[in-house]
């Protein structure tokens, strides 16, 4: 089984910000005695975003994406995945709990566009953000995190350590 990483976002590609998951994620991997096979750099353009995601989730590999799940204008990538699977985007219960809790715990409104962060690919599973409480989400062997790697590192060691540990050291 490969893993493979996927970095969204144009502020990557302008250079406008450095990519820092690359080298975290080969970390990660390491310490638990597994390998980064590929990576991958992509914009925000979201046909590129559903041909990638087509071509990856018909492989058995364990895919890593980080970057363009927020409610931003140019977040495309929970609208890409649900495209790539097949399957339509919807308010994920679970999600609307967990992005509420938030905004009442810091005294902000639930708006719409809050909201909407929580619309996932039907099926899709949360991943724990224990930064914000604001989940990523997984479909099959792929997982879905912020680009932010205060919340996306310690989301990636809990898919690791919840769903992998069988082929840790091999």
């Amino acid at each position: 089984m490969a893993f493979g990483l996927i970095v969204i976002g144009d502020e990557i590609l302008s250079g406008k910000r450095q990519d820092k998951h690359f080298a975290k994620a080969r970390e990660l991997l390491a310490a638990r005695g597994l390998k980064l096979a590929w990576v991958r750099y992509l914009g925000d353009e979201r046909p590129r975003l559903v041909a990638n995601l087509r071509e990856t989730l018909a492989t058995d590999d364990v895919v890593f994406s980080c970057g363009g799940i927020g409610a931003t204008p140019d977040d495309h990538t929970r609208q890409a995945a649900a495209e790539a699977q097949g399957v339509p985007l919807a308010p994920h219960a679970g999600a609307r709990d967990l992005i509420a809790a938030h905004m009442a715990e810091i005294g902000q409104p639930l708006t719409p566009e809050r909201l909407r962060m929580g619309e996932l690919p039907e099926g899709a599973a949360l991943i724990p953000n224990p930064y914000n409480r604001i989940p990523g989400f997984s479909l099959g062997r792929h997982h879905f995190v912020p680009g932010f790697p205060v919340m996306a590192w310690p989301m990636m060691e809990w898919v690791l350590d919840t769903h992998y540990r069988h082929l840790f050291g091999s």
